[in-house]
């Protein structure tokens, strides 16, 4: 089976050799690319790579991760942190959420769980850059996110909600392959059910339609679902 190519990037700290190794295999095989550091001096090293979320143990040999959090924070640094740690009790979960950690996970963790918050909160984090940019450009179109409208030369587009959801959705996800059962789970009707894979067929061939020379930013990738080009 072909393999969805994600390109997001995992800074995993983590100076348990064992466990950093199992979470390494296990994130590779989800199709991450993953930096590793088991010191907070090789963790800032590794950020200048510009990862797109970090797993921060909380004991750490050269310091704690709540001190590193912190210091990313300050640095105006706004890449999603998850934290990994071993005490479950809630005055230790609030200091690292508190201090700008946006998840936490208690070890030993199910993997299934890790990657499930991985993926969140780096869609989270997509979700809020694009956000903060209000719009989104390709070729002669404008996806205004606030006002949730598509624009042709200036012009509004006559699209749907459900077809202004799917593109945003593409858009969100953009130089990431989206399976058709990805985009099923994440999208639904003016009525709020979920839709069925004809109807996200009829959907897709509607956009296409509608955005005509511009419809080829978003390819089909054969057998498993579709992807927005990436800009540059």
């Amino acid at each position: 089976m072909e393999r969805i190519s994600r390109m997001d990037k995992i800074l995993l700290i983590e100076d348990d050799f064992a466990l950093a190794m199992g979470t390494d295999f296990a994130l590779k095989a989800e199709g991450y690319e993953v930096i590793r550091a088991c010191n907070i001096k090789q963790a800032r090293e590794a950020l200048e790579k510009n990862p797109d979320l970090i797993l921060l143990d909380v004991m750490l040999p050269d310091g704690n991760g709540y001190d590193f959090c912190k210091e990313i924070r300050s640095n105006n640094q706004q890449v999603p942190i998850i934290f990994l740690t071993a005490v479950g009790e809630e005055p230790n979960i609030v200091q690292g959420l508190e201090l700008g950690a946006d998840d936490y996970v208690t070890k030993p963790y199910r993997l299934k769980e890790l990657l499930s918050r991985i993926a969140a909160n780096i869609r989270r984090a997509k979700y809020t850059q694009r956000e903060e940019q209000e719009q989104y450009i390709f070729g002669k179109h404008q996806f205004l996110f606030k006002e949730f409208r598509l624009l042709c030369d200036n012009q509004a587009v006559d699209c749907t909600a459900s077809e202004l959801r799917l593109l945003r959705e593409l858009i969100q996800n953009e130089g990431m392959v989206l399976t058709r059962n990805q985009l099923l789970e994440r999208l639904y009707d003016s009525e709020d059910n979920f839709i069925d894979d004809n109807t996200l067929s009829v959907y897709m061939k509607r956009l296409r339609g509608k955005l005509e020379e511009d419809a080829e930013w978003i390819e089909t990738v054969r057998g498993i679902g579709y992807r927005f080009k990436k800009h540059g």
